[in-house]
């Protein structure tokens, strides 16, 4: 009888080391989610375009994760179902796909400059796949890719590379043209009752990433006392979620 797989999060993990039996990459993508987008590609992008008119993406906050500052940055529209509102009015087709499908957790827009690099790390955890959807992709390996564990890809515009966020991995652009992707979290089935825990935990720990680069003692910390600094501030961080949502704040 197969184990029914448990949650894996960073935070608690001071190895920073998943080590899971799932592949790296998923090769099944007619999920009804990923073929909606695919189906919208055009008008999604069009939306994206309209948008960059008036406005600019944002750098990622982490700038250790990234070779220079700036380089990697985001328009985000939902983020561990936190709904940026505000700027979903922007996106409406996007927007109406997210609200068909609840497994999404997160999508956003992400830019990676030319010459840019996303440095080696692994994700928060492993109670999602992490989808991208290349939107503009200015070369194929070995210029501008993607690496999994050991294994190597291109981005394809229109074309899915669906992956273990919890495996270390990179991304790379080293043409002269930037290369923009939609991402998308989505939560896996075998977790659907842990919803609420997963987000929660993981916006507990980028806020705790966050404080880490103006703290840097948060990162010699006992990884005992951050296990329960995070687990006293989860009920905080799905409460705050919930509020902001109903204020509709983003």
């Amino acid at each position: 009888m197969q184990l029914k797989p448990k949650t894996w999060f960073s935070i608690f993990d001071f190895s920073f080391i998943y080590k899971g039996s799932e592949p790296p990459f998923i090769d099944k993508t007619d999920f009804p989610w990923a073929l909606a987008f695919q189906e919208n590609f055009e008008r999604i992008k069009n939306e994206l375009f309209e948008y960059l008119k008036t406005h600019q993406p944002e750098a990622y906050f982490n700038k250790a994760m990234v070779n220079e500052t700036s380089t990697w940055k985001t328009i985000s529209l939902k983020w561990w179902d936190i709904e940026f509102k505000k700027r979903q009015k922007f996106f409406p087709i996007t927007t109406k796909i997210i609200q068909r499908f609840p497994e999404i957790l997160s999508l956003s827009f992400n830019h990676l400059e030319a010459g840019g690099k996303i440095l080696p790390h692994c994700g928060d955890t492993n109670a999602i796949y992490r989808c991208h959807l290349g939107l503009v992709v200015p070369e194929s390996l070995p210029q501008c890719g993607f690496r999994v564990l050991d294994e190597h890809r291109s981005w394809k515009e229109n074309e899915w590379l669906i992956f273990m966020d919890a495996y270390n991995h990179e991304a790379f652009n080293k043409s002269d043209k930037e290369r923009i992707i939609m991402v998308v979290d989505v939560l896996r089935p075998e977790f659907s009752n842990q919803r609420n825990k997963i987000t929660s935990t993981v916006l507990t720990s980028l806020f705790l990433q966050k404080r880490a680069m103006y703290l840097p003692f948060l990162a010699k910390t006992p990884s005992s006392i951050i296990k329960g600094i995070t687990l006293g501030l989860r009920p905080l961080a799905a409460l705050g979620k919930s509020i902001v949502n109903w204020l509709k704040f983003y």
